[in-house]
């Protein structure tokens, strides 16, 4: 069999696994955020933090909520590094550093999971199990339930409340994540990835001398890294390591669980909104930007440029052959696409216009299925920018779902758009304009630049994922890319909030014969476009200096 037929027959399996779970868990997602009925271990939890999970708030509170959380997170996540040196389990892992201890605190709960360390080096299994897995349960519902708000902003009228963010949520982490998580784990144990708390240990290699290994409840984590559209590994190569990720099926399997409740969210959205139509709108748009990103990173991969290549078969360097340039390229337009930025291969070592691809996944704002509920408030902020341009076009004033887009709801989504890339652009701006890169990049030149325009990228948008050749664990790049991770996080939550508080206070219009219909393939086209011209024009002029320059060089 060819590798390019392996490879088509892999993602054909995959686009089948997540067409059979779509409907069922789109739908239940939708019922877990509609019920009014509360679990026992959900009660506790309430009484533990002193929360009325039937209170409905405004966007405000919501929002309040959001922050005190997470505040709550980076500080409880900071100290628990700071103390490793003296907890149990430590390894014999000394304290983190302050520098790097903000900066992964402020990584996981931000559902970035970014890492300027090796895992198997610094990290204990406290700080581990305690700190960064669980973060990565939370972080992913914090996303949801910002989502989840957003809808019901689109499906209520004439009350500014958009829910309760505490019963969203537990509710999200105790009836979606912490089940579909449980089983995961269980299927990766059965894969070959090891869950346990030994110690470390040597091991004999092959061409003489030892390494030492630990252990460690990787199986457990690497679920809900996935899941969560976290990416954070146990290890420091990832979803690379054999540990994390034993054989072509559970690669395969680690790909399902990111895309599945991005994309199942579509179908939660339409449910909730009563026109499950109008999920498949927006499904299709997300389908289609994914499908044309991966079969454009399999031609860029599988092309054989230079005599290398050409012996390769493929461009292999950097890539697991386990998994080979299918899997490979799959998983990395999957893991940018979304908000997950776990790798099984190292996008560095793609080729020029490979590299530009990934990082292009992420400058759309990950929403192609986008992270767990940051995708789906992402597109919908597009959606609401697309019917805007309708609108413009045809001299109409512009309605999304029954509800009118006038100046606040427009400027809202305007400004959300705009605040990731003036992150990522000042950010490497300033970090290429200041003599400390230089001496972080591996490379010079195009590729070097690539290298820091990928890394502010990544953090701004919350994905994780790095180019190999950047040294980031220094004072600048651990503070610059946490404070970039905090603004990209937050920000734009504030906006999204504020406009599902301004859409729930709307009296549904009436459609009539002007109304764009939103649910037919015309408007996923207008959405698709939207979303290239808009947000991928944006980084245009940084692409060209970086990924283009080296891909047509």
């Amino acid at each position: 069999m060819s590798p390019q037929l392996a490879a088509f027959l892999q993602l054909l399996a995959l686009i089948s696994a997540l067409a059979l779970v779509y409907i069922p868990l789109g739908t239940y997602m939708a019922r877990v955020y509609s019920s009014g009925r509360h679990l026992r271990v959900e009660k506790w939890i309430y009484k533990g933090i002193g929360a009325n999970p039937d209170t409905e708030m405004r966007w405000p509170a919501y929002l309040r909520g959001v922050l005190a959380f997470s505040v709550a997170g980076v500080l409880f996540l900071y100290l628990l590094q700071r103390l490793q040196g003296v907890l149990p389990g430590s390894l014999g892992f000394s304290s983190v550093g302050p520098a790097q201890s903000f900066n992964t605190a402020v990584s996981f709960v931000t559902n970035t999971n970014w890492q300027s360390y090796s895992g198997e080096q610094t990290m204990g299994h406290v700080v581990q199990t305690a700190g960064l897995a669980v973060q990565n349960f939370v972080s992913a519902a914090v996303g949801i339930a910002v989502a989840v708000a957003l809808v019901r902003g689109f499906a209520r009228a004439r009350t500014g409340e958009i829910g309760n963010f505490w019963a969203d949520l537990v509710r999200g982490t105790v009836r979606i994540l912490v089940p579909i998580a449980a089983v995961a784990a269980v299927i990766l144990v059965a894969c070959g990835a090891i869950q346990n708390f030994s110690g470390i240990h040597g091991v004999g290699q092959f061409m003489g001398g030892s390494q030492q290994w630990n252990g460690g409840a990787v199986a457990s984590q690497e679920a809900i890294k996935e899941l969560g559209t976290n990416g954070g590994g146990y290890f420091n190569a990832n979803s690379a390591h054999p540990f994390e990720n034993p054989t072509p099926f559970s690669n395969l399997f680690e790909i399902f669980l990111i895309l599945v409740i991005p994309f199942a969210l579509t179908r939660t959205f339409g449910v909730m909104v009563g026109s499950v139509r109008q999920g498949y709108a927006i499904l299709a748009t997300m389908g289609t930007i994914w499908v044309a990103f991966v079969a454009l990173m399999m031609w860029t991969e599988f092309a054989h440029h230079g005599p290398a290549l050409q012996a390769a078969g493929a461009s292999m360097e950097g890539k697991e052959v386990r998994f080979g340039v299918g899997g490979s390229s799959i998983f990395a337009v999957s893991t940018t696409l979304t908000s997950t930025g776990a790798v099984d291969s190292f996008h560095s070592s793609f080729t020029g216009l490979g590299g530009g691809i990934t990082m292009l996944g992420m400058m759309l704002g990950e929403i192609a299925p986008g992270g767990t509920g940051s995708g789906l408030y992402g597109m919908l902020i597009m959606a609401v920018i697309a019917v805007f341009i309708a609108g413009l076009m045809v001299g109409r004033t512009p309605e999304y779902l029954g509800k009118k887009i006038g100046s606040r709801q427009i400027k809202l989504a305007a400004v959300y758009i705009l605040i990731t890339p003036a992150l990522v652009l000042v950010f490497s701006a300033a970090s290429m304009a200041l003599p400390t890169p230089p001496h972080s990049m591996l490379n010079s030149g195009a590729h070097g630049f690539s290298e820091v325009l990928y890394a502010f990228t990544s953090a701004a948008n919350n994905n994780g994922s790095a180019f190999a050749g950047l040294n980031a664990n220094t004072d600048w790049f651990n503070t610059m890319s946490g404070l970039a991770m905090l603004l990209g996080r937050f920000l734009p939550m504030v906006f999204v909030l504020a406009l599902a508080g301004s859409l729930a206070e709307q009296q549904p219009v009436p459609v009539t014969v002007g109304t764009l219909r939103t649910e037919k393939p015309l408007f996923a086209g207008l959405l698709v476009g939207a979303i290239l011209i808009i947000t991928g024009l944006t980084y245009f002029p940084a692409l060209a200096l970086g990924p283009l320059a080296e891909g047509l060089a």
